[in-house]
């Protein structure tokens, strides 16, 4: 007799764990190429003012594409969008480990983007579909959160290490077999996808151009503003012409009959405000991650390797409060009690951060505002993203994923700037000369202070939520035709 709860528990891990290996993949890429920048523009002949384009180049695409990749996903399938997420991703970090020029870097960076725009979409979706609303979904959303703060620290480690030991070529040839790999399993743990029910109509291909248009000018205005300066038509003019194209969109979206973002979708109210929330969490953790990594560098000395060590203890906390924390939470308060909990916490540990950020501190008086931090990030992340697909149609998604996603770009790109103003306003100086190391600490300082205070004035946002009803019929306790599942266990 074949066990049939034990095939379909083993196989409902394996692609929870194939989904969270992907999440880790994106993870990874965010802090990875940071350490190895030096050497990319020293090997390459960057100038200073285009090697940023490195890291630009890759948010702008990835913001850019995300609202055209979640739709793509609804209409063409989860699985599929996955898999051709995976195999972009992969074979343009290819691509730009054998670049010998900044132009073809940028180029593989770009197309990079481009994939990671298709492959989140999709993995969030998959989640959502495959798993029932309510703690299945929770938890295995946590295991995802982990696994992205685990990417994060990885990310900072590994660039360090592969930098130093083979060359910056390496902090991207090492994402290749992993994308590749995981692109090659995904057959075979994913369930095919089905056809969406009802008609689909056509694709809104002028919907999608000015989406893609309008997002990546406003991406590329935020990340340009501080090198290009924001009166210039690279910083407050792409800003404006992003936010008119965008508003064009949504008035050509209500009209179109087969719409890229239905209007609709803003009618629910937990993704209006998980996409508010999103907006205000990552404006402070972009922000924050950059803020901490140049305290550690720029005022106490440490080099590379030892910067990313500094993060593995708001890494771990992170980790274990996505796994063991969100999914309880949600549980017992419901999405506006932990969703408020998640940002206040995540706020008041920056402020006591900001508290130790003195010129000479030790690291261990940083740890208890690195634990902190750690606790209220790891379990607003999951929950956050919780929240952004409740009540959502499983055809749909794929975009309601993709606009949690752009709101966390967009927010992520206006937070570091935000921060980054704050933390050199008083550093002008003489020309030329180098700013004193106090000085920099004092607005490296406030930066987070600003930065942890909005998180926790953003955690009253979660009070806009509805309250909980009535509680939705159970979904069916195993894997059916759809491929949606009731239970999963995370911890054995």
């Amino acid at each position: 007799m074949v066990d049939t709860a034990s095939g379909t528990q083993r196989r409902t891990g394996l692609m929870l764990a194939l989904l969270a290996f992907a999440q880790f993949i994106v993870a990874v890429d965010y802090n990875i190429v940071f350490v190895a920048l030096p050497e990319m523009g020293s090997a390459l002949g960057f100038t200073t003012q285009s090697l940023q384009w490195v890291v630009s180049a890759y948010a702008v695409a990835f913001g850019g594409f995300l609202l055209f990749g979640g739709r793509a996903v609804d209409r063409l399938g989860a699985r599929r969008l996955f898999i051709l997420g995976l195999t972009i991703f992969g074979l343009s970090c290819l691509l730009g480990g054998f670049a010998e020029s900044p132009a073809l870097l940028i180029t593989a960076r770009a197309i990079q983007g481009f994939g990671a725009a298709l492959l989140t979409p999709a993995t969030l979706t998959l989640i959502h579909t495959r798993f029932a609303e309510g703690a299945p979904r929770n938890k295995a959303l946590a295991l995802w959160g982990a696994c992205g703060s685990g990417g994060l620290a990885a990310g900072a480690l590994l660039g360090g290490v592969l930098t130093d030991a083979w060359g910056w070529e390496w902090v991207l040839f090492i994402l290749v077999p992993l994308a590749l790999l995981a692109a090659v399993l995904s057959p075979g743990i994913l369930a095919a996808d089905e056809r969406p029910a009802g008609d689909q109509g056509g694709f809104d291909a002028f919907g999608a151009i000015l989406a893609t248009v309008g997002s990546s000018l406003l991406v590329l205005g935020l990340v340009s503003g501080p090198e290009a300066g924001w009166g210039s038509l690279r910083g407050a003019g792409s800003i404006v012409a992003g936010v008119v194209i965008l508003a064009i969109f949504t008035l050509v979206e209500n009209k179109t009959k087969n719409p890229l973002v239905p209007m609709r979708l803003f009618g629910n109210r937990s993704l209006v405000t998980a996409i508010l929330i999103i907006l205000v969490f990552q404006s402070a953790l972009g922000g924050a991650y950059y803020i901490f990594t140049n305290y550690v560098q720029g005022v106490l000395g440490y080099d590379a390797l030892q910067a990313g060590l500094a993060f593995i203890p708001l890494t771990i906390i992170s980790m274990a409060a996505s796994l063991k924390l969100a999914g309880a939470l949600l549980g017992k308060w419901g999405p506006k009690g932990t969703l408020f909990f998640g940002m206040a916490v995540n706020g008041v540990g920056m402020i006591v951060l900001a508290v130790a950020m003195s010129t000479n501190a030790s690291f261990w008086a940083l740890v208890p505002g690195l634990i902190v931090w750690g606790i209220g990030g790891g379990v607003t992340f999951p929950a956050m993203f919780a929240c952004a697909a409740s009540g959502v149609a499983p055809q749909e998604a794929g975009i309601a994923s993709a606009l949690a996603s752009t709101s966390q770009q967009i927010g992520g790109a206006a937070g570091l700037a935000l921060l980054v103003a704050v933390a050199t306003a008083g550093l002008a100086g003489d020309a030329g000369a180098a700013p004193a190391v106090a000085d920099v600490a004092d607005g490296l300082r406030t930066a987070m202070w600003i930065g942890g205070a909005a998180s926790v004035i953003g955690g009253l946002l979660a009070f806009t939520l509805k309250s909980p009803g009535a509680s939705p019929a159970p979904a069916p306790v195993a894997e059916g035709a759809d491929g949606r599942v009731d239970e999963v266990r995370i911890n054995g």
